[in-house]
């Protein structure tokens, strides 16, 4: 590889004392470069090619919205009724959303 580069215009002096696979990493590194400058190995963006792409949507994908979609809210819970729903595992929050809605069903909510 190090024959790679100089023949790229490295000079022959610029390896000397040089680790060996510090050596192989930048000659790597040189020959890349090299690659890039003459456009090699690098995907062609054309206007043509860009009008193509889909344009990248973030958040949910299309079709996935509940009918009845959850909304976020800040409530108190004492600490160590919060550590006892935490400590009782993943969809701590869920349950309780379900254990509110089993109250509402029996109680009044005024």
């Amino acid at each position: 590889m190090i024959d790679d580069a100089v023949a790229a215009g490295v000079p022959p002096h610029f390896w000397d004392g040089v680790d060996p696979e510090v050596a192989e990493f930048e000659c790597g590194l040189l020959q890349s470069i090299d690659q890039m400058k003459r456009g090699e190995f690098a995907r062609v963006h054309t206007p043509e090619r860009i009008a193509g792409y889909k344009a990248h949507r973030v958040g949910r994908p299309v079709g996935t919205l509940k009918a009845k979609p959850k909304v976020p809210t800040t409530i108190r819970f004492d600490a160590d009724v919060l550590a006892a729903l935490r400590a009782s595992g993943r969809g701590w929050q869920t349950r309780v959303n379900q254990a509110m809605k089993d109250w509402l069903r029996t109680n009044s909510p005024v």
